[in-house]
């Protein structure tokens, strides 16, 4: 946990209590329904939690935006920023129902009031979303012809609506049909090895009605 407070010093009590229980809360959930490698649950807030909130250092969100979390998984990256952002509404869904059951009680008994967890494939979500975000669940020609009708028109923050990609490694031939995608490398905000080869990749979409 102190890995969190480390690089986000401004969090409430509230905030910090919910970072905590996600250690317990995973484990427990993880020796049922396996959403993380078991040797992944002793790095939690590292390669998880940590790695979620590398989106919030490229863009924070603002009250009443709307983010889409695709192939959500256990979770990720979308319950980590909704702590974070407790005035952004998230919507985490994945094609998998057992993961998904895992989120919605994990956001329970968080006493999260802003996630909506749904079992439905991406191309299939209703509505406009001020971001999609996602940690690399398929190529990115892939992940926007299932996102790209899905961005909201009404601008509100510093980067333009569209993607933020959680990724690694050298994505030059994956990014080269998208001259407009802008990557941040994660180690310039932590620290950490596991961080030297993460980025975020931020691809804005426009709005189709």
């Amino acid at each position: 946990m102190e890995i969190i407070s480390t690089y986000f010093k401004e969090l409430s009590d509230e905030q910090i209590s919910q970072f905590k229980q996600l250690e317990q809360l995973y484990a427990l959930w993880n020796a049922q329904i396996n959403v993380i490698s078991r040797k992944d649950i002793e790095t939690l807030y590292e390669r998880h939690v940590l790695h979620s909130l590398g989106i919030a250092k490229v863009q924070p969100f603002v009250p009443k935006s709307k983010v889409l979390d695709v192939g959500t998984g256990g979770g990720f990256p979308g319950i980590p920023l909704a702590i974070l952002f407790p005035e952004t509404r998230f919507l985490l869904v994945d094609s998998i129902g057992k993961k998904i059951k895992v989120v919605q009680e994990v956001s329970k008994a968080l006493g999260l009031q802003n996630v909506k967890a749904q079992h439905i494939r991406a191309e299939s979500v209703k509505g406009e979303f001020d971001f999609i975000v996602s940690r690399a669940v398929t190529n990115m020609d892939d992940f926007v012809k299932w996102t790209r009708k899905k961005v909201t028109k009404k601008q509100r923050h510093e980067l333009k609506n569209g993607i933020l990609y959680l990724k690694g490694g050298d994505l030059t031939e994956e990014l080269a049909n998208f001259p407009k995608a802008t990557t941040y490398n994660l180690s310039d905000y932590f620290k950490e090895d596991f961080f030297e080869t993460k980025k975020v990749v931020h691809l804005p979409l426009k709005y189709k009605p």
